[in-house]
């Protein structure tokens, strides 16, 4: 019953014009506080100067959890096989894995609508997430309001018995985790969304008139992004799902037209650059250029986001994986220190089981994190870009700045005592630290007029102030 609501919804008629007519209204009677700035074009919306506490942030959490939590099976290809993408792969691509699986594991009949029911979330709890989020350091969260599967996770009235309020876990998870991260001040609060769905009858129907009707954006889409918006009040909007149809189907130019000019949110919030067809890497406030793990190993003109997963091969969780398919603490501070050195930021995935855990390897990685954070924060948060990002052919040391002041990142601790750093131009007010540790340390000059020598043979391993990867503050060096 559930699956062909899914892929019928034939929603309560009252209900969606009841919604329609709260959230126009709030519209309406925001419009008339002030004159709209920004007219719903690109040419206008890529005028609008980036709030500025996204790039000062470096270091998110993105979370990934849903029904597929509960058969939490992927595969580890890297082109398919993504456990979030269960009903996809099972149904319309018949990948053999996944239809194995469930052969092996479900009875005949068995539909993903059936896997709601025992998505119970009954050791879920907001505040322990948001604890973990603050530990890690990251300073931003974002969550999947809706993925490709339509089910959202607040009680959506054009979703009416396929979100999480009427079905699964029987709770509004946006509100509880909105309310549990903001608790924390120092983290802000964001939504993924889903601008398509697989089965929605709406959109198949619109795709099949070669999206020149938009029955699924007027009743579906528009009234969901603008309705958690106004209950939630993201930060952040993370779109995605954009791909087989251009802006102008999903009007994303009037959306972010009324998000910039008429939001609760206008002043603070960013979006992705994933709004249709023609948009990535071009429009929209942060960059992922329409690739997950994003990192052009380059600078770029624009602000950009590297949206990777601790697990290589999935965002869902895997009840499958094996531990080698987990980044390690070096794999992890390798990728953000070369992200942010190069300009960008970096939002770091996990995927809750099915009951709502976080489980061990991933508290474990982002704990780790957080530790690093608390030594080596000063060279990430609220950081520059410098003249050069890496110092040597092998990119093992990476380098960032602020105000006039250097911050060499070194992934490996030399093993003859000495840091050798090829790019700094040294002065005679030079001074160098390490961070965690009070004591100026001894250098000298590498080459007529560049590159600094530093002495370390004084640090014991067990003097030094974190595990992994060390950062030396140069002052006074160009």
């Amino acid at each position: 019953m559930l699956f062909f609501l899914l892929l019928l919804p034939l929603h309560i008629k009252f209900s969606y014009e009841l919604k329609k007519k709260v959230v126009f209204k709030q519209l309406s009677n925001r419009s008339s506080v002030k004159n709209k700035k920004y007219e719903p074009n690109w040419q206008s919306l890529d005028q609008r100067p980036i709030p500025n506490w996204f790039d000062k942030a470096k270091v998110g959490i993105f979370i990934h959890w849903g029904i597929y939590s509960v058969p939490a099976f992927g595969t580890t290809s890297k082109s398919n096989g993504y456990a979030e993408w269960f009903l996809r792969e099972w149904k319309s691509d018949q990948n053999p894995a996944f239809v194995r699986f469930m052969k092996d594991n479900y009875p005949p009949g068995f539909e993903y609508s059936d896997f709601v029911t025992l998505w119970k979330g009954e050791f879920f709890n907001a505040t322990q997430w948001a604890d973990l989020v603050e530990a890690s350091g990251a300073k931003y969260f974002v969550v999947t309001s809706k993925h490709h599967d339509g089910f959202t996770l607040w009680p959506s009235n054009v979703s009416w018995n396929w979100n999480s309020v009427d079905n699964g876990p029987h709770k509004d998870i946006l509100g509880e985790l909105a309310q549990a991260v903001r608790a924390k001040k120092s983290i802000h609060f964001g939504l993924y969304y889903s601008l398509y769905e697989w089965y929605n009858r709406l959109y198949l129907l619109d795709k099949s008139n070669n999206f020149a009707t938009h029955h699924y954006v007027d009743d579906i889409l528009l009234p969901q992004m603008y309705d958690h918006v106004l209950s939630y009040q993201p930060e952040y909007i993370w779109s995605d799902g954009d791909w087989e149809a251009n802006y102008t189907y999903w009007k994303s130019e009037e959306f972010l037209a009324w998000l910039y000019n008429d939001s609760p949110v206008r002043d603070t919030v960013v979006v992705n650059d994933r709004w249709g067809i023609g948009t990535n890497c071009k429009h929209g406030d942060i960059k992922t250029c329409g690739i997950d793990r994003f990192n052009p190993h380059k600078l770029q003109n624009f602000k950009w986001e590297n949206a990777m997963t601790l697990d290589r091969y999935s965002w869902g969780f895997r009840r499958n994986a094996v531990l080698s398919d987990y980044l390690t603490i070096n794999e992890l501070l390798q990728t953000l220190v070369e992200t942010v050195s190069y300009g960008g930021n970096l939002v770091v995935n996990i995927g809750p089981t099915a009951d709502g855990r976080i489980v061990p390897i991933f508290q474990e990685r982002l704990l780790q994190m957080g530790s690093w954070l608390k030594v080596n924060g000063e060279a990430i948060y609220e950081s520059k870009i410098w003249r050069v990002q890496n110092d040597t052919s092998a990119e093992r040391t990476w380098f960032t700045q602020k105000s006039s002041d250097v911050y060499a990142i070194i992934l490996d601790w030399p093993t003859d005592g000495y840091v050798r750093l090829y790019n700094p131009i040294p002065t005679y007010k030079t001074v160098v630290t390490l961070l965690g540790m009070n004591e100026k340390l001894d250098w000298k000059l590498m080459f007529y007029k560049q590159g600094l020598i530093i002495d370390v043979r004084s640090i014991t391993h067990s003097q030094l102030p974190c595990q992994w990867a060390w950062t030396f503050k140069l002052v006074g060096v160009n």
